[in-house]
């Protein structure tokens, strides 16, 4: 990565399940630092990590170390959104996936791990994804200090290098693509729609 100054924080965002943990392993694979704490370990639904940070759940009451965040990246579930300061900087990445898909993946993670699904059929439930997205896409439309770019992830496995380029211009630029696009591994593209 060249010496480019990033003075805001780069968010990887999306539904549960929509690939964000890739997408932090690209933007560090691509030189931006991922703010993590490593608490949760790799398993057999991610096992290349997840890549989250233990104090973004408690964004509702504590914002302080955010504008710290300047320079790095951090992985924010969509929800938790309009809970980030106004006055911060920020380049959204916005992980899009099938709804559908994203259903069935939750429901295989929660198979595996012994946990009870939900009270909503998968129908319920991606009807209501589907409304939190539109609720949040308007909240980021009038939020001057954010910019989006929603990220295909089903384009981003099949093919990463175009989607790759325009990630890395958003982010300013200079960051080292080729191992970025060596990042994503499509043997981990489970749940497919129609499978």
């Amino acid at each position: 990565m060249t010496g480019v100054s990033r003075d805001f924080v780069t968010v990887v965002s999306g539904l549960p399940r929509s690939g964000t943990s890739l997408a932090m392993q690209l933007v560090a694979a691509g030189g931006i630092p991922p703010l993590t704490d490593h608490q949760r370990a790799p398993d057999a639904d991610n096992p290349r990590g997840y890549f989250e940070f233990e104090a973004v759940k408690q964004l509702r009451s504590d914002r302080s170390w955010f504008a710290d965040a300047r320079g790095r990246s951090v992985k924010i579930i969509h929800m938790l959104l309009t809970e980030l300061p106004d006055d911060v900087p920020c380049r959204v990445l916005f992980m899009r996936r099938d709804i559908g898909e994203v259903v069935r993946s939750q429901r295989v993670m929660l198979e595996r791990s012994g946990k009870p699904g939900g009270a909503l059929t998968p129908e319920r439930l991606g009807a209501v994804y589907e409304g939190q997205l539109a609720g949040v896409a308007r909240w980021l439309a009038g939020r001057p200090a954010f910019r989006v770019l929603d990220v295909p992830y089903a384009g981003l496995i099949a093919d990463p290098v175009p989607l790759i380029a325009g990630i890395d211009a958003f982010l300013g630029g200079g960051l080292d693509t080729d191992a970025m696009a060596g990042a994503v591994d499509p043997s981990l593209y489970r749940n497919r729609a129609g499978s």
